[in-house]
């Protein structure tokens, strides 16, 4: 095995705006006997801890000005970083530098800024730094010689191989400086798309990820794939989210889609709900005054599909229900919380994935979702209405809703834009009874949701995700007993939908808004 070259340590350059381990970090380095450099309040800082530190202003001679906008843009800052050895030994000597060899500079906080809706335009254009990126690019890209932290979570992988070696090798100081391009490229992409936002979409679109973990396989075995974190993902999203399970395996590339859908769908409710998925359609719903309720109900709704499904859960899971989940085999359970009996129940099951969001994220929280087509990607805004749009409609029968038809119809709506085109729900209360997913035709869908639904479609509502474009479908649905319909509207063929549903005394509400999901 060839020795991997290792470079010592002997002066670091110091300039953080996440001060978050900088002081233990830095004392580490002192002990080591590595002369410290550093600007600005991170100079403050490390000399209020008691370390011995050289100002950037003493080394360059040249004070701070304009408000700390120029500080370290010098050549005897940037010299130190990008001498290359014994190359640049005699202009390095001219500009009365020293080689500066590790570089530990993390940036303003443009992103947590931008994203603050109380931000004026010129505190965000504030807080682009200038300074901190030139020196990030210039240390990775002399990392033969400079090691660059941009990230407090390296610091203890830095001291751990400085405590065993004594230096950091070529291999370290590579990895550290792809991170630290990577960093500052993520960096420049969110200032771009600010500058450039247009009402929901920029101009410019660069999306920086992270490689979360390795997957098994893609959709299918023959396919690699891994999962890639959004850098400003929120909290109580899918990359956000804690894993508790019992570590028997990790998450599949469909276990992850899967779970981004019902945990989405379950999304739609303030009471306590349940949402089971298979293959990212919601087989069996329901909102209850418990949550156990709830997700009985839900699996009730369709026992067969359950099997194997995924199941999203909108309250922290209590042992009782816990237990109920316990029943059936199930991929992955996604919810805020689990209580510390629920765990100790579910991690008896090593292959059941369980993750905890933490932070919940309402219905109509913002956000960008895009598809891969070929040679680029469409972008939309997230679908984040439903709520209340029944309630809102405009009824278009001689006979309008009853107050629980009403309530059953808001159900069914919210359940239905996260089922695929062409999409119908069936719905007792508040409980899926038949689900009908992307078929090419409204009438076949109907269809498969009435024969899930069987007796139970008698006295069931029914949500469409789009109009019906001939009254076939309707009248489907009125043979196996539905009595009360919600549509967006809008089909040339209206009236004659709108005359079947009166010829029956059926009830139907236009809400003027459609939700396709493809």
């Amino acid at each position: 095995m060839p020795i991997m070259p290792i470079m010592p340590i002997t002066t670091a350059l110091l300039s953080v705006s996440d001060k978050t381990g900088l002081l233990p970090f830095a004392a580490s380095l002192a002990q080591r006997g590595v002369h410290l450099l550093s600007s600005g309040g991170t100079a403050k800082t490390l000399a209020d801890g008691g370390l011995l530190v050289e100002t950037i202003e003493h080394y360059t001679g040249s004070p701070e000005v304009m408000g700390g906008r120029v500080k370290t843009l010098h050549p005897r800052v940037h010299g130190g970083i990008l001498c290359r050895g014994d190359i640049d030994r005699a202009d390095l000597e001219r500009l009365g530098a020293r080689e500066i060899d590790l570089v530990v500079v993390n940036l303003y906080p443009f992103e947590q800024v931008a994203s603050n809706p109380a931000s004026s335009r010129a505190h965000v254009i504030e807080n682009i730094d200038i300074g901190g990126p030139s020196m990030v690019r210039s240390a990775a890209k002399n990392h033969a010689r400079v090691a660059v932290v941009c990230d407090p979570s390296d610091y203890p992988v830095v001291l751990a191989e400085l405590a065993e070696t004594g230096a950091l090798s070529d291999a370290t100081r590579a990895a550290l400086a792809a991170k630290a391009f990577a960093h500052t490229a993520a960096y420049d992409a969110a200032i771009a798309s600010y500058l450039t936002q247009d009402g929901a979409l920029p101009r410019y679109l660069t999306l920086p990820f992270e490689r979360a973990y390795g997957l098994r396989y893609g959709e299918n075995p023959h396919q690699p794939a891994a999962f890639y974190v959004e850098r400003s993902a929120p909290p109580g999203s899918l990359a956000r989210a804690e894993s508790l399970g019992a570590g028997g395996k990790e998450l599949s590339f469909n276990n992850l889609v899967d779970t981004e859908a019902a945990l989405d769908a379950v999304r739609e409710f303030e009471a306590p709900a349940a949402v089971v998925v298979k293959h990212t359609n919601p087989c069996g719903v329901a909102v209850a005054p418990s949550l156990f309720e709830a997700y009985k109900a839900a699996r009730e709704a369709d026992p067969i599909s359950a099997f194997g499904g995924i199941v999203a859960l909108n309250r922290e899971v209590d042992e009782p229900t816990a237990r109920l989940l316990a029943e059936t085999f199930l991929e992955c359970v996604v919810a805020p919380a689990f209580s510390e009996a629920a765990l100790t129940v579910l991690r008896t099951k090593k292959n059941l994935r369980l993750l905890a969001t933490g932070t919940w994220l309402g219905a109509e929280h913002q956000a960008l979702q895009y598809k891969r087509v070929g040679g680029g990607l469409v972008v939309q805004a997230r679908d984040a209405t439903a709520g209340g749009e029944v309630s809102r409609g405009k009824v278009a029968t001689r006979r309008a809703p009853t107050e629980q038809e009403f309530r059953s119809l808001e159900f069914a709506w919210r359940v239905c834009k996260h089922v695929k085109s062409n999409a119908i729900v069936l719905a007792q209360g508040e409980v899926t009874v038949g689900v009908g997913a992307g078929q090419m035709s409204r009438v076949v869908s109907v269809q498969l949701a009435c024969e899930k639904a069987g007796e139970r479609a008698k006295g069931s509502v029914l949500a469409s995700d789009a109009f019906f474009p001939f009254p076939d479908g309707l009248e489907a649905a009125i043979r196996a007993g539905a009595t009360a319909v919600a549509q967006p509207g809008g089909s040339v063929k209206d009236p004659e939908v709108i005359a079947v549903a009166d010829a029956h005394g059926v009830a139907m509400v236009f809400t003027g808004v459609r939700h396709f999901r493809h």
